[in-house]
């Protein structure tokens, strides 16, 4: 095993649960304000995944007051406090960016859990 892959090793964190593009999941941020740290929730729907490893990224969109918002986590970051699998959902594509159109509401259907 050469270095690069040691340090990479090391950076991946063992805590993060297994989530598709479909889930709702609860996405909990260190935001450090001055010299006070405190932890944000952000709940919303997983529209896609991208990259492997450490570089390994996924997106959470959410509709806040009529408002479509959209971040971009990486799955390894520090800055992560936990993530959360609210829900299951049961979709046919590897990305939802379609979901970015719609207007009102759109249900996703719920994925039987093993």
């Amino acid at each position: 095993m050469n270095i690069i892959d040691k340090i990479t090793k090391e950076q991946l964190n063992p805590n993060v649960p297994e989530f598709r593009v479909g889930d709702t999941v609860r996405v909990d941020v260190k935001i450090i304000e001055g010299k006070r740290e405190r932890i944000q929730a952000f709940e919303g729907t997983v529209i896609a995944r991208r990259g492997s490893g450490v570089s390994e990224t996924f997106t959470v969109r959410k509709e806040s007051y009529g408002v479509g918002v959209e971040r971009i986590f990486p799955v390894h970051s520090p800055k992560i406090a936990g993530i959360t699998v609210v829900k299951k959902g049961k979709v046919r594509r590897a990305k939802l960016t379609f979901l970015k159109d719609v207007k009102g509401q759109y249900r996703i259907k719920e994925r039987a859990s093993k």
